[in-house]
């Protein structure tokens, strides 16, 4: 319950937030996919890294799996958002697995770059995180030799010999600002290297981080910043970040019940925004636990407006 003589709590919602095109289109493959041949649909590794959607595509009758020996013969199955390696493809083409990979098209454009930078002879640097599926995913797809650098340690620590040819690409999810600074390093240390500017980075990566500069460092400074997103979602970590970066108390929640009401204590705004994975009923939720524990007022940030949209595949085209 509200206390009664509390100040109304002044809500910012960051615009944009929550669902991507890239993440829209591989939850809708999957919903497809099920409607067209029916359950169980196979999904190797999380279709996007949401519980909420998981569990809601669980009930519709997929099943995720680790890795393909999982997948019955013959069993439709589905790769992740985040892009597989050519062996994962491979597996499935000598299983006769009738797949479909749902990685996002952007995704897909970094393992195009990559490859055509080997192609070229040039050795690939990848910036991103190890482990993640995307990073595992793009390793696996570029034939020629790779390193990975997350940090400008390893950056100084590279081991590559004056005057390689050299070319650098980047995990669609990472901050812009950090990308920034290692691809600096880069250069610097590689003057010749060759890579996409900042501008090619994901689309929705920039859109969300500079939603989350607007509610945490300018003008509408929140005094709290909740991000509504899975604890292993890199673009949600991401945005966490940045506003502790700007000296903002920062929390990422997967829902409403992950919000502490000792964190309004002393805050007159609260701003809100969603990792590229997780659906707005999450942040609906939020905002209703918050009008329980005081009055609220809700904002919505002007900021851009989205209007990417990626076809589904061939197969599930209606």
């Amino acid at each position: 319950m509200s206390a009664p003589n509390a100040m109304p709590l002044r809500v910012i919602l960051a615009q944009p937030r929550g669902f991507c095109a890239g993440v829209d289109r591989a939850i809708a493959i999957v919903k497809k996919a099920l409607e067209k041949y029916g359950a169980p649909i196979y999904v190797r590794h999380e279709i996007v890294h949401n519980e909420f959607v998981v569990n809601e595509l669980k009930a519709l009758g997929a099943i995720f799996v680790k890795d393909l020996d999982e997948v019955p013969d013959g069993a439709h199955t589905i790769f992740s958002a985040h892009g597989v390696s050519d062996a994962v493809e491979n597996e499935a083409k000598r299983r006769n697995l009738p797949y479909i990979d749902a990685a996002c098209p952007l995704v897909t454009k970094v393992h195009r770059q990559g490859q055509k930078h080997a192609n070229n002879g040039e050795e690939v640097v990848l910036i991103g995180h190890k482990g993640h599926p995307e990073v595992e995913g793009t390793l696996g797809r570029i034939h020629g030799t790779t390193h990975l650098v997350g940090t400008l340690d390893d950056v100084a620590t590279l081991n590559i010999a004056d005057g390689t040819p050299l070319a650098y690409v980047t995990q669609t999810t990472l901050s812009v600002d950090d990308t920034r600074h290692i691809i600096e390093a880069l250069r610097t240390r590689f003057p010749d290297i060759q890579g996409p500017d900042l501008n090619d980075i994901c689309y929705a990566t920039q859109n969300r981080q500079q939603a989350v500069h607007e509610l945490a460092c300018a003008d509408h400074h929140a005094d709290l910043l909740l991000v509504i997103g899975g604890k292993n979602s890199s673009n949600s970590n991401r945005l966490r970040e940045i506003g502790d970066d700007c000296d903002v108390p920062s929390h990422l929640i997967d829902n409403a019940d992950g919000l502490d009401p000792a964190w309004l204590k002393g805050v007159n705004t609260v701003g809100i925004t969603a990792g590229a994975s997780a659906p707005e009923v999450l942040v609906q939720g939020v905002l209703d636990r918050l009008s329980q524990l005081r009055a609220t007022t809700i904002e919505k940030l002007i900021g851009t407006e989205e209007s990417m949209h990626f076809k589904l595949p061939p197969e599930l085209q209606d």
